[in-house]
């Protein structure tokens, strides 16, 4: 196995264009996990650690770009009040040392249809930044994916960044697996309000091929939320709100949990979440 450890972007994008087979590693927590247990072993690993700025955030024309180097952590502590939903996510990721050292844009790279990070960033809106050395592009994360553990990323591309609007309203995520900490989800769903302009954004995980949105259910959250007076939430659009992000869902039987128990939790997930984000938006 050959080791490439670039210590500029310029070199890297050079060394992927080179080698497209190059596997980057950043964190190392995904890419290690299948190393250790043989599941591949790329010829070439293409070591980003030493890029300047990977690791890093800035703001720019209301919008957050976040480095595809930025730790969990990093992301909890220092973006958490802007980026609510997704640091709830963050939280959620395996142990303290994991999320020291995994990285946004690792889980985007591995495109599990499990990946925590994931549906935060389809209910903000986010896009991916992805680079060659042909060029930039950007590409919205709910296009992203295009199945279990595949992307529109290409062979010589790597993933730059995300950007992302900082939070408008209220934000929630919710998780259901085996137990609270170090578990892969069994399924998980997020929900961003978006009061001026009075629409609702949700973000679906561990339910079908890849992570997705709820379209339906969205269209109905808005139309039916009285953004105007702010009153308690009808109890029944909370209801009907879950039964159609369950029903957006194309969930398979696995060892991790069934198909009717996804849908089931994802019924739950998202009423209460829309429940609670509410309540915060009229308290």
């Amino acid at each position: 196995m050959e080791f490439l450890s670039p210590s500029t972007w310029a070199e890297a994008l050079a060394a992927k264009a080179d080698r497209p087979d190059a596997t980057p590693i950043a964190g190392g927590t995904d890419v290690m996990v299948e190393l250790n247990f043989r599941k591949r072993r790329p010829s070439t690993l293409l070591d980003l650690t030493r890029i300047s700025g990977l690791d890093s955030w800035s703001e720019r024309d209301g919008r957050i770009r976040i480095g595809a180097g930025l730790s969990y952590t990093r992301i909890m502590e220092e973006l958490g009040g802007r980026l609510p939903g997704l640091a709830a996510a963050a939280r959620t990721i395996g142990s303290p040392q994991i999320r020291n050292r995994g990285t946004l844009g690792g889980n985007l790279g591995s495109a599990s249809p499990a990946g925590d990070g994931h549906p935060p960033l389809l209910a903000c809106g986010a896009e991916v930044e992805l680079a060659s050395v042909r060029g930039v592009r950007t590409v919205p994360a709910a296009e992203f994916f295009t199945g279990p553990k595949r992307s529109v990323l290409a062979e010589d591309e790597l993933i730059a960044a995300v950007h992302v609007a900082p939070a408008e309203g209220p934000q929630q995520f919710s998780k259901i697996g085996t137990r609270n900490a170090m578990v892969i989800a069994v399924s998980s769903f997020a929900l961003a309000l978006h009061p001026s302009r009075q629409a609702v954004g949700t973000g679906v995980g561990s339910a079908g091929p890849t992570p997705l949105r709820a379209p339906e259910a969205e269209e109905f959250a808005a139309s039916e939320l009285p953004w105007e007076s702010r009153s308690a939430l009808d109890p029944e659009v909370a209801r009907r709100f879950g039964e159609l992000v369950a029903a957006a869902a194309s969930p398979i039987d696995d060892v991790r949990g069934g198909a009717a128990y996804r849908r089931h939790a994802l019924s739950v997930m998202a009423r209460r979440t829309l429940t609670w984000a509410w309540s915060d938006l009229c308290g």
